[in-house]
């Protein structure tokens, strides 16, 4: 079945899942990346990287080069990285300097884009040095982290988090610091990996050790406009690796999944960003942030010791049945799937968006 030929069935109970091909077609992830990963609010790095002005990182965004800078006018800024000569890179990682100069042939641009310097460019003609000032993209914070919009024409970030800020309020993300990063490889498409995060179907299958923590029978996941919500029930009788909130009348996980590609996994204790970037077709980058409030502190190095402990044994469990169904779905025998009613809304509610967002003009 082509993807030309999928109708988006809105009816959980009906529906089937996306045609296999939708998960290796070359052709298929070209258009994800234009009309999706072009379209959507990106998390591109964090706050703290750009504070002051003069600080700065570069991101990638799709296939996009962008630096993000703070202007000494205080305001932040998401640039083209591209050269406006011949496409050098403007600026490399993160830093923090009063002006930029191409790697390539040594172009100088302001903080706010414009261009400042043309080395040795005595006898061009017809040159408007106005026209070449880096291009600006939408950026916009919320909490420690930065997000980037390459369409223009986006909604603000607000729209798509809806109520997601105020629903974490009690948390209090803002105080969190980063305290780890780790990247993972994945020999699958980037949806399988979305796919396998959006459903608690899989736990007691997949992850024993993390069933034993949390109360399955009453884990669910909601959905809103353009994210959703796995509410996992920690188990206060068997908890021990994951942090009990003592003075909670509730006591949850919070998996939250913004559109297209960001996982947001938010414990009594911490929260942790995934954020899933396609490299191939059949590869994606699975990159892990940690948060902890005051994480230089002995009792948060412990904790972020035993936090990261516990998230690679799930993440090496969810990595090999990633693997081995990207392997099933290029099998002559499997077309498409069906969804559990009770387990599968989320995952639903993804394939609903992303057939939505690549049936746009």
């Amino acid at each position: 079945m082509s993807d030309a030929s999928y109708a988006f069935d809105p009816r959980l109970a009906y529906a089937r899942t996306p045609p296999a091909g939708w998960y290796f077609d070359p052709a298929l992830l070209a258009r994800e990346k234009e009309k999706i990963f072009a379209r959507t609010w990106q998390l591109a790095g964090r706050a703290d990287q750009v504070a002051e002005p003069g600080q700065f990182f570069t991101a990638t965004v799709g296939d996009e080069p962008v630096l993000v800078v703070r202007g000494a006018d205080a305001k932040l800024r998401a640039l083209s990285n591209v050269c406006r000569h011949r496409a050098g890179p403007v600026a490399a990682e993160q830093g923090r300097c009063e002006q930029f100069r191409c790697g390539y042939h040594g172009w100088s641009y302001a903080l706010d884009g414009r261009l400042a310097a043309t080395p040795e460019w005595n006898g061009v003609e017809d040159f408007d040095r106005a026209a070449h000032t880096l291009p600006q993209f939408r950026v916009e914070t919320w909490n420690a982290l930065v997000f980037v919009n390459l369409d223009t024409d986006a909604a603000p970030l607000s729209d798509t988090l809806e109520d997601l800020p105020a629903r974490l309020t009690r948390r209090d993300l803002s105080r969190m610091r980063l305290a780890h990063r780790k990247d993972w490889l994945v020999e699958c498409n980037w949806k399988v990996y979305v796919d396998n995060y959006l459903e608690g179907y899989h736990i007691p299958v997949v992850h024993p050790a993390l069933n034993r923590e949390l109360d399955y029978a009453r884990y669910r996941t909601e959905t809103k406009r353009l994210y959703s919500i796995q509410h996992a029930p920690i188990r206060r009788d068997r908890a021990t690796r994951i942090k009990v909130d003592e003075d909670a009348d509730e006591n949850e996980a919070q998996y939250f999944w913004l559109f297209p590609n960001l996982m947001l996994n938010v414990y009594p204790d911490n929260y942790s960003t995934n954020l899933i970037v396609p490299v191939s077709p059949e590869r994606t980058l699975t990159v892990f942030e940690w948060y902890f409030g005051e994480p230089e502190s002995e009792a948060a190095r412990e904790a972020l010791r035993r936090t990261v402990e516990f998230s690679d044994e799930i993440q090496i469990e969810d990595i090999a049945i990633c693997e081995a169904v990207q392997r099933g779905l290029r099998s002559l025998t499997y077309a498409q799937g069906r969804y559990s009613v009770k387990r599968e809304n989320g995952v639903h509610h993804f394939h609903g968006l992303l057939a939505e967002y690549l049936a746009r003009e």
